[in-house]
């Protein structure tokens, strides 16, 4: 069995960024539309009127103060509301390929690597664009990769998930290194006219190297100690969008074929187990919960993560120990742990104990455990 570490990391960040502010200009303008138009209907007790969103309630409920997209013009605009993003032909390659290229080339940089190192192409994301060929396939084509690719989804948990089989590959010998991609436009399944939703997700891309430690050459290396996967069932985070829509038209641009959760739900649920896994996975390695100087969460609520890191460490975390990108960037959905791991992990010194771990729809949580070398 080889041992496995994370060499190298990459990122994407989209040109376009939307303030809170921006935001709740646009929906507020929505907000007033509606309401005029259904003015009648209203007083009727026909239509329920809308309520408008403030930047006070967004940071509040979230911690979130701006996001980056791929398109800006077109979620603001209040007669679209979602992001104008031109189809391409199928002799381009896709903007996930493009965003996956983006942030892979960096990833290789930090590593030593080039595409002739990397055997095989792993695309985890919640919202690939197409169901076939895969992305990964494609990414694979455009840098050059010999070997294979295949894409996977597990929601927000999918980079730890694609991780763990990442690192499965290399321990065994399938591979000596694979490219793991997490390229998310989550403002395309987003509802802008959703007050309780409309500020939650932005877009990015991530990238990590995972390759086996012996001969590897960066300076930026993690080992990987274990990995640990969790899947319950719940419809509290639920897409409906796919093929069999089209099967019955009566559901075609129902908001259920958008994200949809039951946030307070998610929140009471999910913050405890998360807490349970990764202190039982620290338990599993002989790993005293002081021994992890930081720990990458996915940024998804910035009061979920307090939680999660005050049940760990029975304190409120200081802010190098749990650090926060969603305020800048939203919810990427399976980029979020990885932005702030690519973001916050130079600073370490060698030896130090860290973990990274992400969670969302499923439910599904994913736990690496890892130490600088």
């Amino acid at each position: 069995m080889q041992r496995v570490v994370i060499s190298g990391t990459g990122l994407y960040t989209p040109p376009n960024s939307i303030s809170n502010e921006e935001l709740v200009a646009s929906f507020n303008a929505y907000v007033e539309k509606f309401n005029s138009e259904n003015a009648e209907a209203i007083a009727r007790g026909e239509v329920t009127a809308l309520a408008p969103s403030s930047t006070e309630f967004i940071e509040k409920a979230s911690g979130i103060k701006s996001r980056f997209v791929v398109n800006k013009s077109g979620i603001l605009d209040v007669d679209r509301m979602k992001p104008y993003i031109p189809e391409r032909s199928n002799d381009e390659w896709s903007i996930l390929c493009e965003m996956s290229v983006k942030a892979a080339t960096q990833a290789l940089e930090r590593s030593g690597r080039t595409a002739a190192d990397i055997d095989g192409v792993i695309v985890a994301c919640s919202n690939l664009q197409r169901a076939y060929p895969a992305i990964a396939v494609e990414v694979q084509e455009a840098l050059g990769i010999e070997g294979f690719g295949f894409d996977m989804n597990v929601a927000c948990s999918s980079a730890t998930f694609g991780i763990q089989v990442a690192a499965n590959s290399v321990q065994l010998g399938q591979a000596r290194a694979i490219l793991m991609v997490n390229p998310e436009i989550c403002t395309g399944h987003m509802n802008f006219r959703d007050r309780d939703s409309h500020f939650i997700f932005g877009d990015a891309c991530t990238a990590v190297i995972v390759e086996r430690a012996e001969g590897a050459v960066s300076e930026h290396q993690y080992e990987i100690l274990g990995t640990k996967l969790l899947t319950k069932f719940s419809n509290n985070i639920r897409n409906n969008f796919g093929f069999l829509n089209r099967a019955d038209e009566s559901g075609i641009d129902h908001p259920d074929k958008l994200f949809i959760q039951q946030g307070r739900k998610v929140f009471k649920d999910v913050c405890p187990m998360v807490a349970e896994l990764i202190a039982a996975h620290l338990q599993e390695n002989g790993l005293p919960v002081s021994d992890i100087k930081r720990f990458w969460l996915h940024q998804a609520n910035l009061n979920m993560n307090m939680l999660i890191a005050r049940k760990l460490l029975g304190r409120d975390p200081e802010e190098h120990e749990a650090p926060v990108v969603l305020d800048e960037y939203a919810n990427t959905s399976s980029a979020g742990s990885i932005i702030a791991f690519h973001k916050y992990q130079d600073d370490l010194s060698s030896g130090t104990h860290g973990v990274i771990c992400s969670f969302g729809a499923g439910y599904s949580i994913g736990c690496v455990i890892v130490r600088k070398l």
